[in-house]
């Protein structure tokens, strides 16, 4: 059974990603309520970040790393090494996190992150420019697809649909109908909200 050092939160807790493909996968886990920088957390990740995973004997941190550790177990949720398919994967997951994860995180950097004294004020306006930017891209990318990478589910939406959520519960509005239609089809998902601890009907 794999162990999550993280929370099932999916307010911008990239603990969530795990936990969703975990739920996606039909893998066996255990949530190690774990908040970051905490000793708990130092003590299975030298960083304090979250999430952090468990498999036997080898500890494995960072949520990207992971999801590819996992879906490499099964060849699932993602496309062979070397294949077209699997660079398309690889570079919508790139998009998102320099597109949409960095502003978001520059924002929370600059709000709560870091020391008082290290933040920089006026970055909300800035960072609701360049998502509002970042979503026609994304609409672009989507192209009438139902997933981000094609018309399978990957990772790539794992990533995706965490991120875009993250943007809204950070109060970032999203302008795109397009992009709002495919957040809700990522939190439709059965496995979402079993990632959440929640019954589904």
């Amino acid at each position: 059974m794999y162990k999550v050092y993280g929370t099932r939160t999916n307010r911008g807790n990239r603990s969530f990603r795990v936990i969703w493909a975990l739920e996606e996968l039909g893998f066996d886990y255990k949530v190690v309520d774990t908040a970051p920088r905490s000793d708990a957390m130092f003590a299975v990740n030298p960083l304090g970040q979250a999430p952090s995973m468990q498999d036997g004997d080898h500890t494995l941190t960072d949520s990207l790393a992971i999801l590819h550790y996992l879906t490499g177990k099964t060849g699932t949720l993602t496309h062979p090494q070397g294949t077209p398919a699997r660079a398309l994967v690889d570079a919508r997951i790139n998009f998102v996190l320099t597109e949409i994860e960095a502003p978001i995180w520059l924002l929370a950097r600059h709000a709560f992150v870091l020391p008082e004294k290290d933040r920089a004020p006026g970055m909300r306006p800035i960072v609701e420019a360049e998502i509002a930017r970042s979503e026609k891209r994304f609409a672009m990318l989507l192209a009438g697809n139902p997933y981000f990478a094609g018309d399978t589910f990957t990772i790539a939406d794992v990533v995706a649909g965490h991120c875009l959520h993250w943007a809204e519960s950070a109060n970032i509005p999203l302008q795109s109908e397009t992009v709002q239609s495919y957040l809700s089809s990522m939190r439709a998902r059965p496995a979402w909200s079993r990632a959440l601890g929640k019954d589904t009907a």
